[in-house]
């Protein structure tokens, strides 16, 4: 057990200085209120339209797409330094992680979801 010490006294000292920031906050921190300062804020301008507006799926789509395509790039950085390494099991693999992208593209592609109006 004195093995875990080190990581309880981590979590211990994070726990006093989250709880400690908190207080200094509050306590040192400005108290004033006024309406402009209880609105929405949205980088540095007033609010341009209700926060409950529902937004396209298609932004969703996009973004997920970004994700899958950035999450495919991290994994052709290693697999490229190991390239030689892998040799041709590693070039199939690759090449059916690459096609499974592919068809999930093209079927994206064709159901139009890529398309702004």
């Amino acid at each position: 057990m004195n093995e875990y010490i080190a990581i309880l006294m981590m979590i211990a000292l994070a726990a006093a200085t989250s709880i400690g920031i908190l207080v200094a906050t509050s306590l040192i921190g400005p108290k004033k209120s006024f309406p402009e300062k209880m609105e929405p804020f949205e980088c540095g301008e007033s609010q341009l339209v209700s926060p409950k507006l529902r937004f396209s799926v298609k932004f969703y789509l996009v973004a997920l797409f970004f994700v899958i395509f950035d999450i495919e790039a991290v994994f052709l950085y290693p697999w490229a330094v190991l390239f030689k390494e892998l040799g041709l099991f590693g070039f199939v693999e690759m090449m059916i992680f690459i096609a499974v992208l592919a068809v999930g593209l093209i079927y994206v592609w064709k159901r139009g979801a890529l398309e702004w109006e």
